[in-house]
């Protein structure tokens, strides 16, 4: 799976600024959202006989696109391609063979939340530092 500073899909996060710290910010966002969504589908799996429990990781391929300088102003299109890594959890199978264990998914998306509102907040102040430039300049 990939992401885009404008991840398609009614759950992405849309922003108009496209400069290279918005897209990153954007697609940060768009990889928390896409993290919690799949906790979620693990926890509603927790009673699902077989069920394997997920994880991912997209703050590597993040860092790599913004090392090789994907996200700057004269890249072309809207932002990296940031990729999204799904592996099933190596968390031990119960008897019925599902092994999702609810309190470290629970504590996974409280994480992720955390992470997620921290990342809006730096979002929110990087948009209001452009709005001050944007007056300033008049």
């Amino acid at each position: 799976m990939r992401i885009r500073a404008g991840l398609k899909g009614s759950s992405a996060v849309t922003i108009a600024v496209s400069d290279a710290v918005s897209q990153v910010l954007q697609t940060a966002l768009n990889g928390l959202n896409a993290r919690q969504n799949l906790i979620a589908q693990d926890i509603a799996n927790v009673d699902t006989p077989h069920y394997r429990a997920h994880s991912m990781d997209f703050e590597n391929s993040l860092k790599a696109a913004i090392a090789r300088g994907e996200f700057n102003d004269e890249h072309t299109g809207p932002g990296a391609n940031v990729t999204i890594t799904q592996s099933l959890d190596r968390t031990a199978v119960g008897a019925d063979g599902n092994n999702v264990d609810l309190r470290k998914k629970m504590i996974a998306s409280i994480q992720t939340q955390y992470s997620y509102q921290v990342v809006a907040r730096a979002f929110s102040d990087h948009l209001g530092l452009l709005k001050t430039a944007a007056v300033e300049a008049r």
